[in-house]
């Protein structure tokens, strides 16, 4: 156990007890003598009132009506939870009403120096996707759907879900095991094994109209469901191999199931492998794009044909 993490854990420990020894402090966290004096000296400084009794059974008590010491933020921690707020706005993120009180509260802990800072840094910083517009950290601008709020509230529950679905003006229901929960492209999308079908299905979250927990009398163990997913594993099609250029290209976009192994010690050189679903023409449509995005300092070392005449018939436009 790492020594802040000790320290906070004994904080607690002796401010839920009227009295105790260092001993008892040596045998339940299994330290020595020294350290566990160590550690409540600086428990002491840090602010907690203890009281020490003299003599040989001598011990410390808390100080009557004390609490933990307020929490209290550097002035660069200050800054890291703010910035990383103005980097999440206009993202359609969940909870954002309580981001909202959340960051109000942020504000009204610190000192009017370190608002004035904030401030400043609202006026100068702007990120990707961010509405120079709207620049108030506090407006609630971009709102997410209203059911993804709903669906996480489900999910830290139960992962089995009834989902439905508006698909062409029609309400479609479907059992399902999550398995991911993820954005892409501005969009909130389910990952979902559908138990019905026994496949993996992908949903949006903009189309989701109700859900609610699947019934336990029909559902497949959690192994199972595995099983039959790794039975259905997908075979690499595409094979890349990455320059430093374009190793720059991906880390600032890349389809969230599309990774890459570094082959050089400074990440210099690397390889993509991954399943292109050449029956979905949105999917081809898609890759394609986010190939010539990646631009020239790729090796093809394998490549579906379909993609392969994609990427030449855009290439044909550009360069006639």
């Amino acid at each position: 156990m790492k020594k802040v993490e000790r320290i906070n854990i004994i904080m607690r420990y002796i401010n839920n007890r009227a009295h105790f020894t260092i001993s008892e402090i040596m045998r339940e966290f299994n330290i020595s003598r020294s350290t566990a004096i160590r550690d409540i000296r600086e428990i002491e400084a840090m602010g907690m009132p203890l009281v020490a009794e003299v003599g040989r059974d001598g011990g410390y008590f808390v100080m009557r009506n004390s609490v933990l010491p307020v929490v209290r933020f550097t002035d660069n921690e200050v800054k890291a939870l703010f910035i990383a707020f103005m980097a999440t706005r206009n993202q359609q993120l969940p909870y954002l009403k309580s981001r909202q009180s959340l960051a109000e509260k942020l504000l009204g802990l610190i000192s009017e120096n370190q608002q004035d800072d904030l401030s400043l840094l609202n006026q100068i910083l702007l990120f990707e996707g961010t509405n120079p517009n709207n620049p108030d950290l506090l407006d609630l601008s971009d709102l997410p759907h209203p059911m993804l709020e709903k669906l996480i509230q489900i999910l830290l529950m139960d992962s089995y879900l009834l989902i439905s679905i508006e698909e062409e003006k029609e309400i479609k229901s479907y059992p399902i095991y999550l398995l991911h929960l993820y954005r892409e492209k501005s969009l909130w999308l389910i990952e979902g094994f559908d138990l019905k079908e026994e496949k993996k299905q992908i949903f949006s979250v903009d189309h989701l109209t109700d859900v609610k927990p699947y019934r336990a009398e029909k559902r497949l163990s959690k192994k199972k469901i595995l099983e039959k997913l790794s039975k259905q594993e997908e075979v690499i099609n595409l094979v890349l191999e990455l320059g430093p250029k374009a190793i720059a290209q991906f880390r600032k976009y890349h389809p969230i199931k599309v990774s890459i192994s570094y082959t050089s010690p400074y990440q210099t050189t690397a390889i993509l492998k991954t399943f292109i679903n050449i029956n979905k023409p949105e999917e081809l449509t898609e890759i394609t794009n986010w190939l010539l995005f990646l631009g020239g300092d790729i090796k093809v070392r394998e490549v579906p044909e379909e993609l392969l005449e994609g990427l030449q018939e855009r290439l044909r436009l550009y360069c006639p």
